[in-house]
């Protein structure tokens, strides 16, 4: 306790110096502010990283055989993992690796891509080669787009989001992958004829070689000619429709050249389709949806998603457009809009209070001052230890609790004050002022830091929890003790010399009308509750009951609800249903929802 009457006595003597470091840090705080991380909700998704491999030709039953259970076997036992699970769907095999959450991501990659050799050499080479999925997270879906333009086909759409618009997008900070939906892949396509390759004398086998044979440059080294270097190559690579049609397959017994024209015809067409995406009841469109990094400042990185966006649109075919209909920005700035409000409800709630308790409102804006101060002082730690400011971190801060001990601290200041300008007959000087000030203070600090001490010993086991639960809670409990802390020091250096400043009270004053109301109403009901004491204590014990009774009746929440303004509505299918008759049933969905009035748009992805 004497070194906290070593700090109020040294803020107080050395006033100035406590408002500039005040001002100071307050500018720090706001650009921490600025640059923290922030997002809606805690990222609880665990350490893991998933191997993707795309096998087009297999079915379900093939692809866990062939692919998933191979590749689950290749990257089981790696250090630091505690599972490893898989799904099977047509053409596409998802490993995921999950590791402890201490676990660095990188560290895990690198763990991974150990065994990767390892994975590859398990499947088959025709049946596709196992990849590491992108850095993200299950919170990494942050903007989702659609792109439509009614003079393009659903392939040249893909085309465009695939080479125009996704390679932009990935140069954006914070974004690892660029995923696209729906659409048609575009794809050179041979269709052979049987009749034509029985009459050429020519097999499938023969056509595919020389295809594979043909799309290749080779380089043949270079001469030297009259003080002249020449690189030798050829240029094999199919550009346009043309070159498959010329193909060379072989040769007749006369020496006529077989082409690929010969046998069958050459067009552009989609690739077999596993999905779809609609929108609106009207058709099908493609959607494009960016990932962000893991880590990354959700908020940030929306922003830089848009103005890229904005930027490519011009140089994009005429009457394109690009709707987004997934922003996780919106739900962002909803929840920091509704953290700003609380503060400054908080902050106009504590001046009134004290306004009506000690009738100075005055005192009341100095111990405001601690909610912004404790706040930025939380702000800065959580900027330094990289905790992102969400809705569990800071708005589960209980405001009474930040300024419990500044509210001690000016009550009694005010009383003191009083007093002493009372029997002093006069105006206090600047000294005396001080005298009383850092005197009420310390009276009172002690008592309180206990209190203080009692309220954070509460939000301690949190910092205990461990996987889902612990990567939720902790930032709440980590927040609210930071914001303690801040509030602590505060109340040890700068309320007192704000109260110093400005803290005014009227000699003898004591309390308000509303104190000398409670006062003269609690006196009577004091008396009646020691002479009847059994009747208050049998009271006491049943009102505990009827509320333990209803607590157990009450419903619980895991989480705070939180509302996007987006619903997601799943519709399930029986397995073996036609693409075509699931985007059918889409669109019919679509125009169903869009019947209700608060609906604006239905996006459907299938597949």
């Amino acid at each position: 306790m004497a070194l906290l009457g070593w700090i109020v006595g040294w803020s107080l003597r050395n006033r100035p110096i406590v408002i500039i470091a005040t001002i100071l840090f307050t500018l720090l705080g706001l650009r921490a502010a600025a640059t923290l991380p922030i997002d809606a909700v805690p990222d609880i998704t665990n350490v893991q990283v998933q191997v993707i491999t795309a096998a087009p030709a297999l079915s379900p039953v093939e692809v866990e055989q062939y692919v998933s259970v191979p590749v689950e076997r290749a990257l089981a036992g790696i250090p630091q993992s505690t599972e490893v699970r898989s799904i099977s769907k047509y053409g596409l095999s998802v490993v995921t690796i999950v590791f402890h959450d201490d676990t660095d991501i990188y560290f895990a990659r690198q763990l991974v891509n150990e065994h990767m050799r390892e994975a590859e050499k398990a499947v088959p080479a025709q049946y596709g080669k196992p990849e590491m999925g992108p850095i993200t997270s299950g919170l990494g879906e942050i903007y989702q787009f659609t792109v439509t333009n009614e003079r393009l086909s659903l392939m040249q759409l893909e085309e465009l989001l695939d080479w125009q618009i996704a390679p932009v997008l990935r140069t954006v900070p914070g974004i690892v992958e660029v995923n696209s939906f729906g659409g048609e892949d575009k794809q050179y396509q041979v269709l052979l004829d049987p009749k034509r390759l029985q009459a050429a004398g020519v097999s499938v086998a023969q056509v595919a070689n020389a295809l594979h044979d043909s799309n290749a440059n080779a380089g043949g080294g270079y001469i030297e000619h009259e003080r002249e270097h020449f690189v030798i190559g050829t240029d094999g690579l199919v550009k346009n429709l043309d070159d498959l049609r010329q193909v060379v397959i072989g040769a007749t017994p006369q020496g006529v050249p077989i082409t690929v024209a010969t046998v069958g015809d050459v067009q552009f067409g989609p690739r077999l389709r596993r999905g779809a995406a609609t929108k609106d009841g009207t058709g099908e469109v493609v959607v494009g949806v960016a990932m962000m990094l893991m880590g990354e400042n959700s908020r940030a990185v929306t922003a830089a998603v848009k103005d890229k966006l904005a930027a490519v649109l011009p140089t994009l075919p005429e009457g394109t457009q690009i709707s987004p209909f997934y922003d996780r920005s919106s739900l962002v700035d909803r929840t920091t809009l509704t953290i700003g409000k609380n503060l400054l409800e908080g902050a106009l709630l504590v001046i009134l209070v004290l306004f009506l308790l000690l009738g100075d409102l005055r005192a009341g804006m100095v111990v405001a001052t601690t909610i912004p101060l404790a706040l930025l002082f939380a702000l800065v730690v959580m900027k330094a230890t990289g905790i992102s400011v969400n809705l569990m971190s800071l708005g589960a801060i209980d405001f009474g609790l930040i300024v419990d001990g500044a509210v001690i601290i000016v009550e009694n200041a005010v009383r003191r004050l009083s007093d002493s300008q009372a029997s002093a007959g006069r105006a206090l000087t600047d000294p005396e002022r001080l005298r009383v000030v850092e005197q009420a203070t310390l009276e009172v600090r002690s008592a309180s830091v206990f209190g203080e001490a009692i309220i954070a010993i509460v939000y301690i086991p949190i910092l205990a929890l461990i996987g889902i639960e612990g990567k939720l809670f902790r930032p709440m409990a980590i927040t609210v003790l930071l914001a303690l802390s801040g509030a602590f020091v505060l109340s040890l250096t700068l309320i007192p010399v704000l109260t110093s400043y400005f803290v005014r009270p009227k000699a003898g004053a004591h309390e308000t009308w509303l104190l000398g109301m409670a006062h003269r109403a609690f006196l009577p009901t004091l008396r009646g509750a020691l002479r009847h004491r059994w009747l208050t204590i049998t009271a006491a014990v049943s009102a505990l009951a009827v509320a333990a009774a209803l607590f157990v009746r009450i419903g619980a929440e895991f989480v705070p609800q939180l509302d996007e303004g987006d619903l997601l509505v799943e519709a399930r299918r029986l397995p073996g249903i036609a693409l075509s008759e699931s985007v059918a049933t889409s669109l019919r969905v679509e125009k169903a929802l869009l019947g209700i009035p608060e609906i604006s748009h239905v996006v459907s992805r299938t597949g």
